[in-house]
């Protein structure tokens, strides 16, 4: 079955779009009926103050979840991903400037064999900052984690919903979710989409959240790399900095019983017991961690693998 073909969920966070949420949805069902999707169409309001709930509630069809107050767009993108019924779960922007007849390109790519289709917006439609701020934590994103697309940022995607079986989203890991599932196995693949301007409304993107997104960035680096042994991590820098601090002292120790100099006033002994203390700190981080990682994969049930297939030949 082709994935057009499918039941598809189109979740839509959105936050102070009195003034684009109507057309929004007025534009996704159009999409919708113009290419014959057997489509749900969910939107989640992350706590706005202006009156897009009150606009919102007389649209149908569409599924309404009402924050009780702002949590973010991740959290409004975890929330609206967990009510999906359909097979596969579209995402996208509430703010227009994502064309929701686009989504027809991320399902043709998705039948090429990929568990989930990025857009990208190859012709970009912002202003020149915020073009210059996201190219740079796109260049930073790919020397880390290289999740092998070019526009994380951009909300349009389409995913299948097995994809998110194990998985919740926090901070603004809205952005890193191909490299999370390419990390579990899933192949991620990407389509040139449209990118308009914004017409109406206030953007949400501010240095805060471009902050909070470069913290969340290492924390999926982390992931990716040590996420079930991060004893080699903490214990590897530990063992360095211990050797190298009983480097140090040996040398002082030489200094003063065999040559007779002083040490006394010199900075290096303190630096050698500095490097060594801060050795075994590490080293005991990298366990306490090892031990927190194994409780939660206790506790979730969960593997550090996932099997795709089961093949009985007989």
């Amino acid at each position: 079955m082709k994935s057009k073909e499918k039941l598809l969920s189109i979740v839509v966070p959105i936050y102070n779009e009195g003034e684009n949420v109507e057309k929004l949805h007025q534009e996704v069902l159009s999409a919708i009926k113009k290419n014959k999707l057997n489509a749900e169409i969910i939107f989640v309001d992350d706590g706005s103050s202006d009156n897009t709930v009150k606009l919102a509630e007389k649209l149908t069809p569409l599924r309404l979840i009402v924050f009780r107050r702002n949590f973010g767009q991740t959290a409004a993108m975890d929330a609206g991903i967990k009510a999906v019924k359909g097979e596969i779960v579209v995402t996208m922007d509430g703010d227009l400037q994502n064309d929701p007849n686009d989504i027809l390109l991320l399902l043709e790519k998705m039948d090429e064999g990929f568990d989930i289709v990025s857009g990208w917006r190859k012709n970009r439609r912002d202003p020149f900052m915020k073009k210059l701020l996201s190219r740079g934590a796109d260049k930073l994103r790919k020397t880390l984690i290289n999740d092998q697309i070019n526009d994380s940022g951009c909300s349009l995607k389409a995913y299948k919903t097995e994809c998110f079986e194990n998985v919740d989203l926090y901070g603004e890991m809205h952005r890193f979710i191909p490299a999370i599932l390419k990390i579990k196995g899933f192949k991620v693949g990407e389509v040139v989409v449209s990118h308009r301007p914004r017409i109406a409304g206030e953007t949400k993107y501010t240095y805060t959240r471009l902050a909070k997104g470069l913290l969340d960035l290492i924390g999926v680096w982390f992931w990716r790399k040590y996420a079930n042994r991060p004893l080699h991590l903490f214990g590897g820098i530990g063992s360095i900095m211990g050797f190298v601090g009983t480097l140090i002292l040996i040398w002082m120790a030489i200094e003063r019983g065999i040559f007779g100099n002083p040490i006394g006033d010199r900075i290096w002994p303190v630096i050698g017991v500095l490097f060594v203390v801060l050795g075994i700190q590490f080293f005991v981080s990298g366990v306490i961690a090892d031990i927190a990682v194994k409780t939660y994969y206790t506790a979730k049930k969960e593997t550090v693998y996932l099997v795709k297939d089961v093949i009985e030949n007989k």
